[in-house]
């Protein structure tokens, strides 16, 4: 392999691994509070169809965004009327937004299935983007990378450097105690599995207006449940997080070059690269249950309802 092609696939892995960050940094807002949503695949592909609808409609990529945003936005209030008002199952309850996620999404894109979007251009930072391998792979991407990277830096910002993270930090851990001292427990959760659907629709509008601008049925492709997977790699920290997404965007590409280098392995094995090295990391983590427990929110999925 020459070094022009391993630059070639890092860049490839960076944009592989954004819709990860994404869907990923806004589950992990969401666990932080306590609260499991495992319905980040419907939110992605809601948010992936409303966003190539409004970016096809107007041609404007900030429409594409806020509606896919919104998207995303509106089917987490369906979990969280489900899960925080109502107290249903937070799993059984996930599992049923994605089922929907997926019918809604399809029945929404059947009249888009034929339509092809220009794409997001890139955006070279001046000078920067000039510096030998930096400059390609750091400062030669378009806004909803750069964007990406801002998140995960605000996100850390947020939850490691200001009360307000730490408040939603304590949620997490002990809701009880933080309903002793006045905080609104059911509200801040409210926000946080808001967070997390923005950002899951979010991660499905770069997914098809900017990764691959069109629209196909099921085109996240298991993508939502690797984001929650690379959650509980991540041992709930941003950094962790990120790490983890564009490990896992690289092996998304790599399948496409493995052929090439000569090695002889079966497309249909290639494809489910990604999916095995889920199922082995979360292998090895189980494996370590300590550092699990001593890492996860001490409420993660336990209902909570306030006695007055």
């Amino acid at each position: 392999m020459n070094g022009h092609l391993l630059l070639e696939i890092l860049v490839a892995a960076i944009g592989a691994g954004t819709p990860f960050v994404y869907a990923a940094l806004g589950e992990l807002v969401t666990e932080k509070s306590g609260v499991l949503n495992l319905g980040v695949e419907g939110m992605m592909l809601v948010g992936a169809i409303c966003g190539f609808i409004g970016m096809a409609k107007t041609g404007s990529l900030l429409v594409a965004v806020l509606a896919g945003m919104g998207a995303g936005m509106a089917m987490a209030l369906i979990f969280g009327v489900l899960t925080l008002t109502l107290m249903a199952n937070q799993v059984a309850s996930g599992l049923a937004l994605t089922i929907f996620g997926v019918g809604l999404s399809a029945f929404l894109g059947l009249t888009y299935t034929s339509i092809a979007l220009p794409g997001v251009p890139a955006l070279p930072i001046p000078w920067l983007s000039d510096i030998p391998v930096l400059g390609p792979l750091l400062f030669s991407h378009d806004i909803l990378i750069y964007g990406s990277i801002l998140l995960y830096a605000a996100i850390s910002g947020f939850l490691y450097r200001t009360r307000a993270g730490l408040i939603l930090r304590g949620l997490g851990e002990a809701p009880e105690s933080a309903h002793a001292l006045g905080y609104n427990v059911i509200g801040i959760r409210y926000l946080a599995v808001l967070f997390g659907g923005a950002m899951a629709g979010l991660a499905g509008v770069y997914l098809s207006v900017a990764y691959t601008p069109m629209w196909v049925e099921g085109m996240t492709a298991g993508r939502g449940w690797v984001s929650l997977a690379l959650v509980v790699f991540a041992t709930w920290r941003p950094s962790r997080v990120m790490l983890g997404a564009y490990l896992f965007g690289g092996i998304t590409i790599l399948q496409f070059h493995i052929q090439g280098f000569g090695i002889d392995i079966p497309s249909q094995l290639l494809s489910m690269l990604p999916y095995l090295a889920t199922i082995a990391v979360l292998v090895l983590i189980s494996r370590n249950r300590q550092t699990i427990r001593l890492h996860s929110p001490a409420s993660l999925g336990i209902p909570y309802h306030p006695q007055s």
